[in-house]
């Protein structure tokens, strides 16, 4: 591995870099934090695309994409005398050394719950009237459901037990039915939340990430399905012309397989 002489040296010259392309090159001189934002967005999925896929050489790639969008953000901040990449690593190493009293102070913690409720409170004296604040609106809905029980479980609101979580997921499976057979759409709705909510939060206790689940299912189900569709073209067919039971068989096939 590298020394922390090289490590330095390496992102000095992605620094180096950055400032010839900013200054060179039409594409990344044209550039805004506006434009560059659907694009972070993406290479943050793709790294955990990789992270997911246990790809430890397409983890390293991903992150230098993610690594050069943050000193990308960082050069257009000093251009505009706002914020340059030093200020965002010293205000980063400032919040975590606030955040890890029990590192860097003299507070004892138990285990890592404690680390994480600690964590919570230490935010709220940052300013932050609410734990729930720095769960970005903008996160897809499962995660952010995840993230907000995550948080509420870091001042201490949550459940004792799995059990109890099953007992509140089969509850609101029940709730759902009730709704289903009454056929009232804007409630199903709502209980349909309530039964994806509750089965996030037993996840928790199950130590899944719920996120990861249902990725590796997607993944299943397309590397399946698009099984039976070669065996579909292998036989002259489309899926369309083919019974359920047809498909069937070679889906039965693909999960042997």
């Amino acid at each position: 591995m590298n020394t922390r002489a090289q490590q330095l040296q390496a992102f000095e010259r992605l620094l180096d870099i950055m400032d010839d392309l900013r200054a060179q090159c039409p594409w990344d001189k044209k550039q805004t934090m506006d434009s560059l934002r659907h694009l972070t967005i993406e290479e943050t999925y793709e790294l955990a695309d990789a992270i997911l896929n246990q790809d430890l050489t397409e983890v390293k790639k991903e992150l230098g994409d993610v690594l050069l969008h943050i000193v990308f953000y960082a050069k257009i901040g000093s251009e505009t005398q706002d914020f340059d990449i030093a200020d965002v690593c010293n205000e980063l190493c400032e919040k975590l050394i606030f955040r890890h009293p029990h590192i860097y102070g003299d507070v004892q913690v138990a285990d890592e719950e404690e680390v994480k409720r600690n964590w919570e409170k230490l935010k709220l004296k940052e300013g932050k009237k609410s734990v729930l604040e720095g769960v970005p609106k903008g996160l897809p809905a499962l995660v952010k459901a995840s993230r907000i029980q995550d948080k509420a479980k870091g001042v201490g609101f949550d459940w004792d037990e799995p059990a109890q979580v099953w007992d509140k997921v089969q509850e609101e499976l029940q709730e759902l039915q009730t709704e289903v057979l009454a056929n009232n759409q804007d409630a199903l709705e709502s209980e349909f939340g309530d039964v994806l909510f509750s089965l996030i939060n037993y996840a928790r206790f199950l130590n899944v990430n719920p996120e990861d689940a249902l990725e590796r299912t997607n993944k299943k189900f397309i590397k399946r399905f698009q099984y039976l569709e070669q065996k579909a073209e292998q036989m002259g067919k489309s899926l369309s012309d083919m019974t359920l039971a047809e498909m069937d068989v070679f889906w039965n096939e693909a999960k042997k397989l």
